[in-house]
């Protein structure tokens, strides 16, 4: 039988720390993963669930995008621990009754922890805040889509609304939703990737015309050598490791770079071998460059002076000059800028060795075909789309993009948030687009850009934006700069979140809030046309079908889609030319009209029943076609910037543990960091702990500084002494998102900078002991 729901919400009090793992996986990725399964669905539930996760048959894993084997290599367990976690939070036997909204009000949620939310189960009904209630209530699915058209019809602009998406949606949600939020007038479309990788997509649209990875499973699988930088894939994506394994098996070799060693980089004890059960494992990194962090740019740099210095000693042996003139442009200045690098600003930016880059750049020599993988660690600083256009000009100088075994790699963190940009859920959509949605469906969709997360925040937060939807995610824990967000939330009108369970979100509303409870990707849909399923597009752009078995967690529940649609007709009215009831009554059509509108779909229907799915035109991969206004690939032109935190301060990144995906607690331990029972820590080297006068264990402020001089401060972490890169320290997230300045973010994406925040430790007083019982012995 699966447990009940967490009763009381744990502090850290039972907070201890060990030394961190020498391994990741094996039998304890195992028993974690079954164990948090049984309790939440129990054993029957567990075996009739995990059995069809990433199955062609299947549903596809509500966590990560890593994509899956083609049909003839999956294995029967095609899911990792942290996999099956989401699932079993998602299948979970708990339930959200109205009766619990009654016992508990909205003062008393907004002071539980996000871990003690997400424990209490499955919401079921449609629920209702009235303006000035301290309670959610239940209301009637038609009553709740006429509050939410009354208000944004009262509007006096559609811009004064935004329609946040997460990652999760399904292709056909995504496509109906960003069509609804523009036949009503706005382009008002902030989504996660505004906070993840929307500086993969600028840097990657600009330097080689597209915004997605380059690269098959099959590339990564076979390449001479794979860089995986500013990643933590046995955390984040651990499937990723079994492919990092092939690597190794297929005679690559693997460079890791992370300010923190991750264990899973080090050494991978695969569950589904013998020799990762029963032996040592496989030693997955080769080298391990311990970054300083925001060093990347200048390592990628270093490298390809060195590259250019080869060149110039063999002239025509290193570098592949007919691609280089064939297919791309900017050279000369790319390669007279790096001839100014300065030795001694690498090294300051990157704490490296010049011997630790040398000996990347003779593996960078030895191999033929090279993938670089990256993650947030890359993303959010403010030079980040700098950063990832110096990776695109590492790669371009030999010519691994356009040819097997080769190209650029970026991890998206959700599944199908590639899908949802795809669908059109971007803020900046293309004019293409625009003129091929309003010809399919003859209206004239909105030109002007809208809102992405930051300036939507900006936007609540000075009155130009009073009605805030969000489907799926938790934005205000996912949001920086904690207490402005939360402030900005409350100054709307309305807000509405369309959710699987309670989070942050749901507890920080404005004057009035709805809940819209939606199926989750385990439950089986039916709609008036019979059973349907959804797409997904995964993290290197292969579109499959997902089909829910489980009976839904409430009669009341409705889908994505469902909701969509039915918000879509209550506030658009008899004038809109979309038969929404026909889109929601059977998704074909809504594949139909993808099919109509976005390149890359033709024959949709019959190819996504394929096992497996299709995959979607990608022309750098396909052809070295590359779509920018050059028809070239852009070698571009980066100034390096070397982070120098004033005396007696540090670098900050905010990391995920081990127990959590994106915001979501599964648990409070982090066992590979050796963390348990408790999030509230900060990891530091213990150089940086001495050199500061403070001791491991301490409790301590931690304090961001930014040019907009407001103190922002995250209260009572315990210092952990950790081997982090010397300078740089770091903290789990959301609990330091209040750190994070709103208006710090990166250039040209508008990304928050959460991996590079110039922070200071103030320690704290010691707490008192506990009273002693004079009756105790």
């Amino acid at each position: 039988m699966a447990r009940g729901p967490v009763s009381a919400d744990p502090g850290d009090e039972q907070l201890s720390v060990r030394g961190p793992a020498a391994s990741a996986a094996g039998l304890p990725a195992v028993s974690h993963a079954l164990g948090q399964a049984w309790s939440q669905m129990g054993v029957r539930r567990t075996v009739t669930t995990l059995r069809l996760l990433n199955q062609t048959s299947g549903f596809d894993c509500p966590g990560c995008a890593w994509p899956d084997p083609d049909h003839e290599r999956r294995h029967l367990a095609e899911f990792c621990e942290n996999g099956a976690k989401a699932v079993a939070e998602e299948a979970t036997l708990r339930r959200l009754t109205p009766e619990f909204f009654a016992t508990h009000s909205l003062t008393d949620l907004a002071g539980r922890s996000g871990y003690w939310l997400g424990q209490q189960g499955r919401l079921t009904e449609p629920m209702f805040r009235p303006a000035g209630s301290d309670h959610y209530q239940p209301i009637g699915w038609d009553e709740a889509f006429g509050i939410i058209a009354a208000e944004l019809n009262g509007l006096a602009s559609p811009d004064e609304a935004a329609f946040y998406t997460s990652g999760r949606t399904s292709n056909e949600a995504a496509f109906a939703y960003q069509l609804f939020v523009r036949a009503f007038g706005t382009n008002n479309l902030p989504d996660c990737s505004n906070m993840c990788h929307e500086s993969s997509g600028a840097a990657l649209v600009e330097t080689i015309g597209i915004g997605k990875g380059s690269v098959t499973l099959d590339d990564l699988e076979t390449a001479d050598l794979v860089l995986v930088v500013g990643q933590n894939p046995g955390t984040n994506h651990p499937r990723m490791l079994t492919s990092l394994e092939k690597v190794k098996r297929n005679g690559g070799s693997i460079v890791a770079v992370n300010p923190l060693p991750e264990p899973s980089l080090l050494r991978f004890r695969n569950p589904q071998r013998p020799a990762g059960v029963l032996g040592r494992g496989t030693t997955l990194a080769d080298q391990f460059l311990q970054i300083r962090l925001n060093g990347d740019l200048a390592l990628f740099q270093a490298v390809s002076r060195r590259l250019l210095d080869a060149e110039d000693a063999n002239p025509g042996t290193v570098l592949d000059h007919d691609f280089l003139r064939v297919h791309t442009t900017g050279f000369e200045a790319f390669a007279a800028h790096l001839r100014t690098l300065s030795d001694d600003e690498v090294r300051a930016a990157t704490g490296l060795t010049d011997a630790e880059i040398d000996e990347l750049t003779r593996r960078v020599l030895a191999a033929e075909r090279i993938v670089v993988c990256w993650a947030m660690g890359l993303t959010q600083h403010a030079n980040s789309v700098a950063t990832i256009r110096e990776v695109v000009n590492f790669l371009l100088l030999r010519g691994n993009i356009g040819r097997p075994g080769a190209g650029v790699c970026p991890v998206r963190g959700h599944s199908n948030v590639q899908g949802d940009r795809t669908m059109g859920i971007w803020e900046k959509m293309p004019d293409a687009f625009l003129d091929a949605l309003g010809t399919e469906f003859a209206f004239t969709p909105p030109r002007r850009h809208g809102y992405d997360v930051v300036d939507t925040i900006r936007a609540m937060r000075d009155g130009r934006v009073g009605v805030f939807v969000g489907m799926g995610g938790n934005f205000v824990a996912a949001a920086p700069d904690t207490a402005v967000s939360e402030a900005a939330l409350r100054g709307c009108r309305l807000t509405v979140q369309i959710s699987t369970k309670l989070n942050r979100s749901h507890v920080v509303t404005g004057e009035q809030a709805l809940i819209l409870p939606t199926l989750g990707r385990t439950e089986l849909d039916v709609q008036p046309a019979g059973p349907q399923f959804v797409t997904v597009e995964d993290s290197m752009g292969e579109v499959h079908a997902s089909r829910g078995t489980l009976t839904p967690a409430g009669p009341a529940l409705r889908s994505e889609v469902a909701i969509v649609c039915g918000l879509a007709a209550a506030t658009l009215g008899p004038t809109t030319p979309v038969d929404w009831a026909g889109l929601a009554a059977d998704y074909r059509r809504i594949r139909g009209h993808i099919e109509a509108v976005i390149p890359g779909f033709a024959d949709y229907e019959r190819r996504v029943a394929e096992p497996g799915g299709f995959r979607l035109p990608h022309p750098p991969r396909d052809g070295r076609r590359f779509p920018t206004p050059s028809g070239r690939a852009v070698l571009t032109v980066n100034a390096l910037e070397v982070l120098r935190p004033p005396p007696g301060h540090l670098l900050l990144q905010t990391i995920r543990s081990h127990d959590q995906y994106n915001t979501t607690i599964y648990g409070l331990d982090d066992r590979y960091r050796g963390v348990r029972q408790g999030r509230r820590v900060v990891f530091v080297h213990a150089d940086d702990l001495t050199a500061a006068g403070l001791s491991d264990g301490r409790r301590v402020d931690i304090v961001s500084v930014w040019a907009d001089g407001v103190e922002r401060r995250a209260e009572d972490f315990r210092l952990v002494a950790y081997p982090t890169a010397r300078g740089c320290v770091a903290a789990y997230f959301p609990e330091t998102n209040v750190l994070v300045p709103l208006d710090s973010t990166a250039r040209r994406s508008n990304t928050p900078t959460s991996k590079s925040l110039v922070v200071r430790l103030e320690p704290r007083q010691p707490r008192p002991a506990p009273a002693q019982d004079p009756g105790a012995s």
